[in-house]
């Protein structure tokens, strides 16, 4: 195991408004997005990649977008992002064109490389629709993608969960063909894990044998409501990010997920006395 792991972090679901709104007229993300720039930066060791699994704004516009822009700005911190439900694709490229990775009408799917590490972003959106899928291509390109190595690990980031959370009307909108997901990951084992957004909540089991994750936002989470006893709803609850620390090792390593709240919290103190003794 090496001293030091690769960092990733992952933010999500920023809902990134025109200057001046709020998010359903009470959630102000673009102080929270501020706030989680501010956590990034000052995180040490610092992050190795940002990684946004979609859901930058809530509405797109280019002011939507421009907002979001300036906002991400002071990140120091290379990043790299991929839609969700709420976001326009050719918006998004219009704000990072290097970033592209296709023509605006096609899927955004993006890989980025650190050392032995590959981190597959992949679009799982479905314009005009808040579910997921993967289409034709998408799957095609991911297959081709995962099978030019047989030795480097990789992350594969999405927006849309390939599993249901038990929250009934999240679950309507996760990813409809997660099977043929599935399906890819089990002819390419260097995949350590499946991380995605959407539900705004931290969230950890197993996908097609390959552990999988969602991630908090920044602003505001999913009431956590198991038995639909509530209409769609959300909590402003403690904001955070996910921290993706992958250690190599024998065969593709591992990975170690970190839930990093997001302000300011008393510590930290040291456990033990000078002479080593347990205060």
């Amino acid at each position: 195991m090496s001293a030091r792991p690769l960092l990733v972090a992952q933010i999500s679901d920023l809902h990134i408004k025109r200057p001046g709104e709020l998010a359903y007229g009470r959630v102000d993300t673009a102080a929270a997005l501020t706030r989680c720039v501010d956590a990034l930066n000052r995180f040490t060791p610092r992050p190795d990649l940002v990684v946004i699994t979609g859901d930058l704004v809530d509405v797109p516009s280019v002011s939507a977008y421009g907002h979001l822009k300036r906002l991400l700005t002071p990140l120091r911190i290379p990043f790299a992002v991929v839609p969700g439900n709420h976001d326009g694709r050719g918006m998004l490229r219009d704000v990072w064109p290097d970033r592209a990775g296709a023509a605006a009408t096609k899927a955004h799917n993006l890989i980025r490389h650190i050392d032995d590490l590959d981190i597959v972003l992949v679009d799982s959106t479905v314009p005009g629709a808040a579910h997921g899928e993967l289409d034709a291509e998408t799957l095609v390109w991911l297959d081709s993608v995962l099978g030019k190595s047989t030795t480097r690990s990789a992350l594969v980031f999405l927006h849309h969960p390939p599993f249901a959370t038990g929250i009934a009307h999240m679950d309507a909108q996760n990813l409809r063909n997660a099977p043929a997901l599935g399906a890819i990951l089990s002819r390419h084992k260097r995949v350590r894990l499946v991380a995605a957004g959407h539900v705004h909540r931290a969230t950890v089991t197993t996908f097609a044998g390959v552990t999988a994750t969602i991630c908090p936002a920044p602003n505001h989470a999913v009431t956590l409501d198991l038995d639909a006893g509530l209409p769609p709803s959300f909590m402003v609850e403690p904001p955070g990010f996910h921290l993706h620390a992958w250690f190599p090792g024998d065969g593709f390593g591992r990975v170690v997920t970190h839930f990093v709240p997001i302000g300011d919290f008393d510590g930290p103190h040291p456990f033990f006395d000078s002479r080593g003794q347990l205060l």
